[in-house]
Order: structure tokens, then C-alpha cells, then sequence
């Protein structure tokens, strides 16, 4: 089954979700979107207001910042995926809770199974706690204290590269976390450049070897 119909059945699957509580009131699932071949994946908390009325991740105020930022590095929201650890809206966009992101677990790890990318961004606290401790084995003190670096973790037997930062929501009225914010899209835009230049040359590698062979 190519990647589009695992993706498809996968929107079906969070749609009809009812594992917990947060399924009582959406209006509408939100599995995440972008491009399945992509090498970069975003990771955020959860869908808001706006992100439950239109069934798509990142489209409210935070959503407008993100794209901001993302273009800051030459990138477009089309050629990222982007998702959150829980696909649907907590009451009055509160935080969600352990368990809820522990029964969505099954459609974030199939998500980056699916992508497997190269680089995950997380943003917000419980995006970087799950992928870098509960997945990744690596003690979380907090995205203030864990932002601006790089970690090296195996995601279902990948080496994969985490970068966390702040959700854009905590950004939209502190400067202070939006500097931070800049600061670590430059970062990401490093390491994705070398990331892109690596698998470049080991193309080349690979064709020079085949050609060598014959």
C-alpha cells in the first residue's frame, strides 16, 4: 500500500476516533497535513478553535506565525507536515492531558512512521516531552531549558533528529518567546540544509558506485 492510501486510511481513523474524552465535543478531527515525502516534520499540542472548525492544523492566529517563520527559512506549509499529539480540540483550549495524548499515541507514532523524517520540530512543552522522553528515552526539564538544541534520538529504529522550541501561541504576545522562536528557526533551517545536502551526496555516491559497477 503506497504512502497516500496508508494517509487516507489513517484520516478515516482519527475521524471516527473515540478512545477519550476530547471526541465529545469537536466538531472536526484534525489528523495534520503537508507532504508525505517530506523530510521535516512540525509537531505541535493541540488543534484551537479555529483549527476545530476547519479540520486543519496551525490555520488561527498561531498558525498565521508559524507560516511566518517558515517562510523566514524558505519553506512553505506545503512542503512540511504538520500535526499535534492530540487530533482533537480540548475544552476552551486547555492543555491535554496525559492520558488523551497517550490514546493518540497510536496516530502520532503511525504518522512518523508513515513520514519518517529526518528532522521532527516540536513545539510546546508536551509536544517535546512525548517525542524526546516518552519516545525518544531522553529526560524533558521543560521546553524553556530543552529549546535551542539539537537531540539525536531512534524513532522505530531510525536515527532522527529533534529540534523543540515554543508553541507560536506563546509567542503572539511575549517577545521574549518569539526572539527564542527566531533564534531556533535558524537552527532548524541549518540542520535541514545540511540534512538536504547529505542525502544529495549520497545520491551521488549511490550513482557513482552503480556506474563504477557497470
Amino acid at each position: 500500500m503506497d504512502k497516500n492510501a496508508v494517509w487516507s486510511e489513517l484520516v478515516l481513523e482519527i475521524s471516527s476516533c473515540r478512545k477519550c474524552r476530547l471526541a465529545e465535543n469537536r466538531t472536526r478531527a484534525v489528523p495534520g497535513e503537508g507532504s508525505l515525502d517530506t523530510k521535516i516534520m512540525f509537531i505541535g499540542e493541540a488543534p484551537g478553535r479555529s483549527e476545530d472548525e476547519a479540520g486543519r492544523p496551525f490555520v488561527g492566529a498561531a498558525g498565521k506565525l508559524l507560516s511566518e517563520l517558515l517562510q523566514s527559512i524558505n519553506l512553505r506549509r506545503e512542503n512540511v507536515f504538520i500535526t499535534n499529539v492530540v487530533k482533537c480540540r480540548p475544552p476552551e483550549n486547555r492543555d491535554p492531558l496525559e492520558d488523551e495524548i497517550r490514546s493518540c499515541s497510536y496516530f502520532t507514532n503511525s504518522i512518523i512512521q508513515l513520514i519518517q523524517p529526518s528532522l521532527i520540530v516540536t513545539l510546546g512543552n508536551h509536544a517535546g516531552r512525548y517525542v524526546i522522553e516518552v519516545l525518544g528515552g531522553i529526560r524533558w526539564y521543560g521546553v524553556s531549558r530543552m529549546r535551542g538544541n539539537v537531540y539525536e534520538v531512534t524513532l522505530f529504529g531510525r536515527k532522527t533528529l529533534v529540534i523543540p522550541t515554543y508553541h507560536p501561541a506563546a509567542a503572539l504576545y511575549n517577545p521574549a518567546p518569539k526572539k527564542a522562536l527566531e533564534e531556533d528557526f535558524k537552527l532548524i533551517a541549518t540542520r535541514y540544509k545540511e540534512l538536504t545536502e547529505n542525502e544529495v551526496k549520497a545520491k551521488e555516491r549511490r550513482k557513482t558506485l552503480l556506474d563504477f559497477m557497470r
